[in-house]
């Protein structure tokens, strides 16, 4: 298998996946200094967690994801469905208290592109409405990884409903060829 650049790059720097780079850039252009509490969702695995505990070590993080995740110190991990976030206690007993809310989560891809994006789209609108319900109304923000399809548009102005900025991203660690896009979006 070919590794690329970022994958080489990332497995040297220890980091479980070269989406690390993804991540990093966009929190740079933001100019996110401090980070307290971060929600991960579909976080396995669990590169975002891990590049966010080491680079802001007293953050407070928790990641949830149906998959397995390996343990990552400083980073409390939920095996559950996004879906079932609610019944979770330890999550939803801070409604409003996250500053970050990161997805860098996709769908199994069934190679029928009509059914991958309605499910790319249903997992992003999703993330959109915990992140409305779990961050904080100031200085909070959220990125969530979609793709350029015929449903982006809709999702953005879904997303323009809950944040005053929105933005897109295609950061220079994501494949030119891939489809993958991300979205920010600050309150």
């Amino acid at each position: 298998m070919h590794q690329d650049n970022w994958s080489l790059k990332a497995k040297k720097m220890g980091y479980r996946s070269r989406a690390v780079f993804k991540l990093e850039e966009i929190l740079l252009k933001l100019h996110k200094n401090q980070i307290n509490k971060v929600l991960d969702l579909g976080s396995a695995p669990g590169g975002w967690s891990q590049f966010i505990i080491n680079k802001y070590p007293h953050s407070k993080i928790i990641a949830v994801d149906i998959l397995h995740m390996e343990p990552i110190d400083g980073v409390q991990f939920i095996k559950k469905n996004i879906e079932d976030i609610d019944s979770i206690q330890l999550i939803n007993s801070q409604k409003g208290k996250f500053d970050l809310v990161i997805s860098d989560i996709a769908p199994n891809l069934t190679g029928i592109s009509a059914v991958d994006n309605e499910n790319i789209y249903e997992l992003n609108k999703i993330t959109i409405n915990l992140a409305n319900i779990y961050l904080s109304e100031v200085n909070s923000a959220v990125v969530i990884k979609t793709f350029q399809n015929n449903n982006f548009k809709s999702l953005k102005k879904e997303m323009e409903l809950f944040f005053k900025i929105v933005q897109t991203y295609k950061p220079a660690a994501s494949k030119n060829k891939s489809a993958e896009t991300y979205l920010y979006g600050a309150r």
